[in-house]
């Protein structure tokens, strides 16, 4: 048990925690028994605050873990993070002040709740929802493993249910004060946290290099070990097979970025469109963090650093690779904060993930199918107890579960919720997809999707199924046309159900139109896509 880190860890675990609770006095209204108070913190989060909300969102254990753990194990495939934030951040700065513009002139708490607006579709805001409750399920899930990670590096490293006894007691806390406080919990945490990463972070990429002989040495060593592997796949530099499969999956992961409904709900509370428009700005600032983060994968390697053997399976956990550089190499008293930074990096996130599944429920499953004339009051406290389920949901999940890559959660969740971008973004924008074209293109696109996800296995791992997101061309079959046989070059899986989904939906758009189906009631006005929050009769918070 290293007990200096786990001291200093407890300390500041103690701290956001607490900060947790008080957050439900922070810039409260008179009760939080609304979905606009308790989900969306009122509505009123500021540039700062939702700059560092939506960050602590996005740039999560997933950031801090998994991403150099994949450059550890596969090289430079890794660092598609990079271009993805880059390039994500362009692509909806648009679509999501629509968003936020119509949600607020509307009430719309979550992206289902646009969706059934526009398309007069309960079916069809029904897919949304549930597809962004499944697809948050493994981006939680993404989380436990980063704080698994830290605590099995600290010496919690038992197999049964002893050995997950730890993250389970750190997510009952969590439960608490999320269930109390709400969305403002992880708004005022994500200061601390981002305080901590920023700190950890600089420290290390000036550290870590001078310490292991520079940056040549690094990348030197990363080339050397990468060269004695017989995977072509990996490696400092993309080869013929895996650059389509970096660029698509940059691409996939841009797309689906703001579609995730924590991502939303993140944007959803902030005040204004010139907040939005500044946060969109100043957010890939944190990119700059991603890489430097990312190279921590090969300075691991240069190191020598070895991953932990998980006492529960009996296998080396990559995921316990950044965790385990900083025990090696920083002093005890440095890397307690590190694995604070990690833990409160993977809470964050995990609170507002849950929140924003719980709204969901609420709004598009609960009030719309199980009690139809439920008061805010009903909702608020049917949301609150979604977000205990979810919660541990996730904490089972991620018990029964054994991933090579933490990535391959979040990569297999932005396959499911890529299906969702006909009926969201491209419908800010434009009704001419039916609402039958937009219900049969998911159909296909997460049925194809899911069938392809099946198919690919990890023998790293020992799964024969489920072991990634990269698909071989050579592997696509269309009703027995196998339009690239034996090809090796690797696609990511989700930009192809992404064009079966968008095929289908055209195709049957047309058939619908021709054959003259009502396409559904739009409640929506050209208007509502472009109000702010100083313009004249709009709709005061907590009104519906």
């Amino acid at each position: 048990m290293q007990w200096v880190e786990l001291t200093i860890f407890c300390v500041l675990f103690l701290l956001v925690t607490v900060l947790g609770f008080v957050a439900s006095r922070w810039r409260a209204a008179a009760t939080l028994d609304h979905l606009d108070e308790w989900g969306l913190g009122g509505r009123k989060f500021g540039s700062w605050i939702t700059w560092f909300l939506i960050g602590g969102d996005l740039y999560t254990a997933y950031t801090f873990v998994a991403v150099p753990a994949l450059l550890f194990g596969a090289g430079a495939m890794g660092f598609f993070a990079m271009p993805y934030t880059i390039i994500a951040y362009p692509l909806v700065f648009l679509p999501l002040l629509r968003l936020w513009s119509v949600s607020r002139a509307r009430g719309y708490v979550t992206p289902a709740d646009f969706v059934r607006g526009r398309y007069g579709s309960p079916t069809l805001a029904l897919l949304v929802a549930v597809t962004g409750i499944v697809a948050t399920m493994p981006y939680i899930a993404l989380q436990l493993v980063g704080l698994e990670a830290v605590l099995r590096t600290m010496g919690f490293n038992e197999s049964g249910l002893l050995g997950h006894l730890p993250l389970l007691i750190a997510f009952v806390i969590l439960a608490l004060y999320t269930y109390q406080s709400g969305l403002r919990a992880p708004a005022l945490i994500a200061f601390v946290k981002d305080v901590l990463i920023y700190v950890v972070i600089l420290v290390a990429v000036f550290y870590l290099p001078a310490k292991l002989g520079g940056w040549s040495e690094i990348f030197g060593a990363a080339q050397e070990k990468f060269a004695a592997t017989p995977s072509p796949n990996d490696g400092i530099l993309l080869n013929g097979n895996n650059q389509l499969q970096y660029a698509t999956l940059a691409l996939g992961s841009a797309l689906a970025l703001f579609l995730y409904p924590h991502a939303a709900t993140g944007a959803l509370a902030s005040r204004g469109r010139d907040v939005l428009k500044r946060n969109m700005s100043a957010l890939p600032a944190y990119s700059v963090l991603l890489g430097l983060l990312a190279l921590l994968g090969f300075a691991a390697i240069a190191a020598g650093t070895k991953p932990l053997m998980n006492n529960a399976t009996g296998r080396p956990d990559g995921n316990t690779i950044v965790p385990n550089l900083f025990s090696d190499m920083f002093p005890s008293w440095f890397a307690g904060i590190a694995f604070a930074a990690i833990g409160i990096g993977a809470l964050v996130p995990a609170a507002i993930m849950s929140i924003a599944a719980a709204n969901l429920w609420t709004r598009n499953i609960y009030k719309e199918y199980l009690k139809r004339g439920a008061t805010p009051r009903q909702e608020a406290r049917q949301a609150k107890a979604a977000s205990l389920v979810v919660k541990f949901g996730a904490v089972l999940f991620i018990v029964g579960i054994d991933p090579q890559y933490a990535i391959d959660l979040q990569l297999i969740g932005g396959v499911i919720i890529l299906q969702t971008l006909p009926a969201v973004a491209i419908a800010l924008y434009t009704r001419w997809l039916h609402r039958w074209g937009l219900v049969a293109g998911w159909v296909v696109g997460m049925g194809w999707g899911l069938y392809l996800l099946y198919t690919i296995p990890n023998p790293a791992a020992g799964k024969d199924h489920f072991g990634g997101s990269a698909l071989a061309l050579g592997k696509l079959n269309l009703f027995g046309w196998e339009p690239f046989a034996g090809s090796p070059v690797q696609i990511y899986v989700g930009i192809v159900a992404l064009a079966a989904n968008l095929v289908v939906a055209a195709l049957v758009t047309l058939l619908a139109r021709r054959l003259k189906v009502f396409p559904g009631l739009d409640t929506t006005h050209g208007e509502d896509y472009h109000v702010d929050e100083h313009d004249e009769n709009l709709r005061p918070v907590g009104s519906g």
